[in-house]
């Protein structure tokens, strides 16, 4: 049985935290290329998994005390898969809550992620980071 790349982006936002983790680094390529988008607080290009995490998700866990992305829809085409939704959390420092809308557009080659680009509402992202 093959996975389909919907079902592999599909099982990155899905379960556990620990499981979506789990399930996003072995879906990537090694020279997998992340863009945050540009005016978000970790806007830039990201080259591998390490990077990744560095550059994003223990960002992430050190800035917001919860944080979460909430699909609503997918859509696969190709070798592209776009997942739509709302990220939701509360700012470590500020204590302030947010909710921002967020599309991730992912391309796929032999079923692992090799490009993710982010386009996000980053204004109540950065409204809730200020004191």
């Amino acid at each position: 049985m093959t996975t389909s790349n919907l079902d592999t982006i599909r099982a990155t936002y899905e379960g556990s935290p620990e499981d979506n983790a789990q399930h996003l680094m072995a879906a990537l390529a090694p020279d997998a290329l992340w863009i945050e988008a540009a005016g978000s607080p970790y806007a830039g290009s990201y080259v591998g998994a390490a990077q990744i995490v560095e550059g994003v998700f223990a960002r992430l866990g050190n800035d917001w005390a919860t944080f979460s992305a909430q699909v609503h829809s997918y859509l696969a085409d190709g070798d592209r898969v776009a997942v739509f939704g709302r990220y939701a959390g509360t700012h470590r420092a500020s204590g302030k809550a947010m909710e921002a809308s967020f599309s991730h557009l992912y391309q796929l080659r032999g079923g692992r992620i090799i490009r993710m680009e982010q386009v996000v509402d980053s204004a109540p992202m950065l409204q809730a980071m200020q004191a």
